[in-house]
């Protein structure tokens, strides 16, 4: 928001209030002098006001090694989370940056930090998803060239983009996609009435789940981890470290 806004709703001053603070220069934003109240702010934005800071949202970005049998969500009245993984206080306002299914595996993203999910998760930067699969009967060849084409999946009336279909054993591939529709890789093997017995997340975009982790730990991402496509980049210096 504005910084002149965010200044109202934090001193409840009126906007004459507001400019003249600004204009003594009594307000810094990353510990510079900001006296345009037009100036932008985000949600971790370090404020201050003559050298005494506002408290200010840190932001926090998490890799999960999600195991079976939990749900990707923040609440459940019958069964554990994904945020149950974590420890309490790491899980606050937090939400999940993508799902799994609920026998699922892999790499699980959460964050408080909404513009970096949404960019994440945006079709337009073409972000893969990466995933080691095991199927109930042998793949064939013939699979990766339908998983290119694309299938037409009528629930939501759209082809699918084009996938990709690494054979790795006769039962075991990896997949790629660039998109993600509910059950696509179960319902992209459904096509050959093949049950996916298992199904587990290694990549999304840049970010590689740490083979260091067990099935339920996770550790807190690096700089480097979550730089994304895209015009903005979250605040590394704020980055919540376990």
């Amino acid at each position: 928001m504005r910084l002149d806004r965010f200044l109202g709703q934090r001193k409840r001053l009126g906007r004459r209030g507001v400019r003249l603070l600004l204009a003594a220069g009594r307000v810094t934003v990353d510990g510079r002098v900001i006296q345009d109240g037009r100036h932008e702010v985000g949600p971790f934005t370090p404020v201050a006001l003559d050298g005494e800071p506002f408290t200010v949202r840190r932001a926090a970005y998490w890799m999960l090694h999600k195991p079976t049998g939990c749900v990707s969500a923040t609440r459940d009245r019958h069964h554990r989370t994904v945020l149950d993984c974590l420890d309490p206080a790491d899980a606050t306002d937090l939400h999940l940056a993508g799902r799994l299914d609920f026998n699922s595996t892999g790499l699980m993203l959460l964050t408080n930090d909404g513009r970096w999910s949404r960019r994440l998760s945006d079709p337009r930067h073409k972000l893969p998803k990466v995933y080691r699969v095991r199927t109930e009967d042998p793949i064939t060849p013939d699979y990766a060239a339908v998983f290119e084409r694309g299938l037409y999946f009528p629930y939501e009336d759209r082809t699918t983009r084009p996938a990709g279909l690494e054979i790795l054993a006769p039962r075991e591939a990896r997949v790629t996609l660039y998109e993600g529709l509910y059950h696509q890789i179960k319902r992209l093997f459904g096509h050959f009435d093949n049950r996916v017995v298992a199904l587990h997340r290694e990549r999304i975009g840049p970010i590689r789940l740490d083979p260091s982790l067990a099935p339920g730990q996770y550790r807190a991402l690096g700089a480097d981890e979550i730089r994304l496509p895209g015009p903005a980049e979250p605040d590394v210096q704020e980055l919540r470290r376990p």
